[in-house]
């Protein structure tokens, strides 16, 4: 099988909600954290952005399917899922590693700065060298590919949602996925929205060709990766644990009609991530062999405009919906519900 890297893994395993376990958790920390705790840090930020990017914008999305808020005691289950595609975001998955920023990295070629792959990227065959400032002592290695090698060119995600009305023009919503294990990976989010119909306080509000609504929603991914046991590198306790938030502000707009509705928004999406590479790391090759507890941890936000356009069929108790969302990260959602007025 080809070889794939630490941060590879855990950027599918984390934002693929539904993740294969056939994906075999391989990894060169040893060869990054060689480089130096600095050196490490720098590369890795670089490396995991577009996909954190990726899942939090992935995460704010996927939370409508009308305008039109239920009644007091209306409900609907649902069970959503979509796909983030990256195929043709070039910028998304590679980003230019210059050398002077490094104190211990260089290309074994020469170069001084070249396109390296992202955690969604397919650049291979990139070496690079360690020396110790005395050029005394040096070691090769070649950096970590992205998720594009391995031809996945999207993001999976999948929850199930429900929603229920309250007072009126008020509905409330719940997202939730229970913890998922595979292979060393554990992952699950949580969420909650509330959305507030104003065109329920127009006179004659039934008469209406349109609802127009006020949406907030949060949703939060937390995940945890331990590769103690495939022995990597000397150590112990050695994991991942990652934790994403995501916020979704949206005006919504649809049609009212009894069977098949259109709706639209726009929107804006803001949120964070959080990365910790912890547990005890003995780095046994290279110029710079030691010890790292808890090596270092990462953190990132990020913000952007929305938009999004869908439809919705209504049949009785069953009802089906599509989505195509357009932000720094695309989406197309898919989902099926069952519901209550």
């Amino acid at each position: 099988m080809k070889r794939s890297s630490l941060y590879k893994t855990l950027a599918f395993a984390l934002v693929g909600l539904g993740f294969s376990a056939s994906v075999t958790a391989q990894s060169n920390i040893n060869d990054l954290l060689a480089a130096g705790l600095d050196d490490a840090e720098r590369f890795t930020t670089d490396y995991l952005a577009p996909v954190s990017e990726a899942t939090v914008y992935s995460l704010a999305g996927s939370w409508l399917n009308t305008a039109t808020a239920k009644p007091l005691g209306g409900f609907e289950i649902s069970i959503v899922g979509s796909l983030a595609p990256f195929g043709n975001k070039d910028d998304k998955r590679a980003f230019v590693l210059n050398t002077a920023e490094y104190e211990n990295l260089r290309f074994q070629d020469g170069s001084t700065s070249k396109e390296v792959a992202t955690a969604l990227g397919d650049i291979e065959g990139v070496t690079v060298v360690i020396e110790d400032e005395n050029g005394l002592f040096s070691e090769s290695f070649e950096l970590p590919s992205g998720l594009g090698s391995e031809d996945i060119n999207a993001l999976p995600a999948g929850f199930l949602q429900g929603s229920v009305g309250l007072i009126k023009g008020t509905e409330v919503k719940v997202r939730f996925l229970p913890k998922i294990k595979a292979d060393g990976a554990e992952v699950g989010l949580y969420g909650f929205g509330i959305l507030h119909d104003f065109s329920s306080h127009l006179p004659a509000e039934k008469l209406w060709p349109v609802s127009l609504s006020g949406f907030i929603g949060y949703t939060q991914l937390s995940g945890t990766y331990d590769f103690t046991d495939t022995n990597f590198i000397d150590g112990e306790n050695q994991r991942i644990d990652s934790e994403m938030r995501a916020w979704t502000f949206q005006a919504v707009v649809s049609t009212r009609l009894p069977v098949i509705n259109f709706y639209g928004s726009l929107g804006y999406i803001s949120g964070s991530s959080d990365t910790d590479i912890l547990g005890t790391y003995v780095v046994t090759s290279g110029p710079f062999q030691t010890t790292y507890v808890d090596p270092f941890s990462i953190s990132e936000k990020f913000s952007g405009a929305s938009g999004s356009v869908g439809a919705k069929l209504k049949l009785g108790f069953f009802r089906l919906h599509a989505e195509y969302s357009v932000a720094a990260f695309d989406t197309f959602t898919v989902g099926m519900h069952f519901g209550m007025r």
